[in-house]
């Protein structure tokens, strides 16, 4: 086993522990307005596992590689630890008002300083960012396709409840920062 695929497994490892982490110490508690969240992080906890899962199996079984030249693992890995770092430096700046379910804390304030004065939702873009790295991490097009697209559509289906609960909170300051900002991609989308 070569350095790179040693440092592979690691982050994998890490990327896996940190979201059991996050979802084991950032819940809601009982002062929060809870029943929001629509089974969002179950959807996302399955559709995480199975496009893992599969994307990783289809690697092993096809062969549509994206490029015959190893720079592609090198910028899939080094994609996949910036999503980890971003996603841990992203969820600490939320600091209490940072939760795995979709919740709004008795004192929450919107976000809009830091990576929030660009993206609504951060965290779930350095989530993808990952997803993105092990699919050319993988080197393969089916593989990319299935780490990415059914994350992105999880994630999609999320922000939809989410931004519905913090319409229903905050009203016109919501709506007002929504137009001032993008989703998932900065000055794209």
């Amino acid at each position: 086993m070569n350095a790179l695929t040693m440092v592979f497994y690691a982050s994998m490892a890490a990327w896996f522990l940190s979201e059991i982490i996050y979802k084991q110490k950032l819940q809601s508690t009982e002062n929060d307005k809870k029943g929001k969240d629509n089974s969002t992080l179950m959807i996302l906890w399955i559709v995480i596992i199975l496009s893992i899962a599969g994307a990783e199996m289809l690697s092993d079984i096809s062969s549509f590689q994206i490029s015959e030249n190893s720079w592609i693992l090198y910028l899939g890995e080094v994609l996949i630890l910036t999503g980890i770092i971003l996603r841990l430096v992203i969820i600490r700046s939320l600091g209490k008002y940072f939760t795995v379910d979709v919740t709004i804390k008795e004192d929450h304030k919107i976000k809009k300083e830091g990576f929030y004065s660009y993206l609504r939702h951060p965290s779930y873009a350095a989530s993808l960012l990952t997803f993105l790295g092990l699919g050319l991490y993988l080197n393969n097009w089916i593989s990319l396709a299935v780490a990415v697209i059914p994350p992105f559509l999880a994630f999609s289906y999320r922000i939809i409840i989410e931004e519905r609960a913090l319409i229903e909170q905050f009203g016109e300051e919501y709506r007002e920062y929504r137009k001032a900002t993008k989703r998932l991609i900065p000055f794209i989308y």
